[in-house]
């Protein structure tokens, strides 16, 4: 083979070189993805934090960090707040009463976006919520890193609130 055919190949071996590289990432997020949301479901919130590091960027969509109406609200970055946040959220529904559904997942390499719909009854007034909402996951050496929520806050907040 010629030195300019190899440097015509060139171009598409990085490329076939890329794609077999991304591949085990996005494949790595996936499952882990798939865990979460099984964990979810399971409902116990210490397995649900085991899926994340130690430290996550953690944010939530609302326009103050804390609600006084909405506990499970507030800054996160560990993952023993993880562990609180799915405690709080469970304390404060109906349980029994609340529901997911994923209508979409995206992944590119490390990062994954989930498109769905959650609904839940509050505890305190018995007020129920149906909110579609996104999710966004960074995914590292098989730990969530990343943990960033936008969904309908004031459907929440009117929900919590008597």
């Amino acid at each position: 083979m010629s030195e300019t055919a190899q440097e015509r190949d060139q171009p598409e071996r990085d490329e076939q070189e890329r794609a077999r590289r991304g591949r085990k990432p996005a494949m790595e997020t996936r499952d882990v993805v798939g865990e979460l949301l099984r964990r979810i479901g399971e409902g116990d919130p210490a397995r649900i934090a085991g899926l994340y590091a130690e430290q996550v960027d953690w944010q939530v969509n609302w326009p103050e960090p804390t609600h006084p109406a909405v506990p499970w609200i507030r800054p996160r970055s560990t993952r023993d707040d993880v562990v609180d946040h799915h405690r709080t959220l469970a304390a404060q529904n109906v349980p029994g009463q609340g529901s997911a559904t994923i209508d979409r997942i995206l992944v590119d390499g490390p990062d994954a976006v989930l498109i769905g719909e959650t609904a839940q009854t509050v505890r305190a007034t018995g007020k129920r919520f149906s909110i579609r909402f996104a999710l966004h996951l960074t995914v590292e050496a098989g730990l969530i890193t990343r943990h960033h929520v936008y969904e309908d806050s004031l459907g929440v907040a009117l929900a919590c609130t008597a």
